[in-house]
């Protein structure tokens, strides 16, 4: 006879709580994330030394062919919302990993926080 794994109504019922406890931990973890993003960028006097290098951000910019000239500004504004993508694309499979007890991030983090982000719905079509 076949076994199967068959969870009590209760096991059920601490499994679906244990995630939406998970899910609202990540949603307070990336609301304060991008908190900290928002007061940082406020708080930046020196837009030379960003994390992310302006001459690169500039350079991919120019790849679109429509793009003739880029102002400053624009190229700073660019590389915040670059870098806050960037930070939200690697916390979002990083909890992933986190929930299932990993200290390595792997590509099906990644690919299991695209799918379950729509705004990152975008993505799918390269993985």
């Amino acid at each position: 006879m076949d076994q199967q794994n068959h969870n009590t109504p209760q096991e059920n019922g601490d499994i679906a709580g244990a995630h939406l406890r998970h899910h609202h931990q990540q949603q307070q973890q990336l609301r304060t994330l991008w908190v900290d993003m928002y007061r940082e960028i406020e708080q930046m006097k020196n837009f030379k030394n960003m994390n992310l290098p302006l001459p690169t951000i500039k350079k991919i910019m120019e790849t679109d062919e429509d793009v003739q000239m880029i102002d400053d500004e624009a190229l700073v504004v660019f590389a915040c919302a670059c870098e806050m993508f960037i930070l939200e694309l690697t916390h979002r499979p990083w909890t992933h990993a986190e929930k299932n007890k990993r200290q390595t991030l792997q590509k099906n983090d990644i690919v299991a926080a695209i799918r379950q982000t729509d705004r990152l719905e975008f993505l799918a079509d390269i993985l």
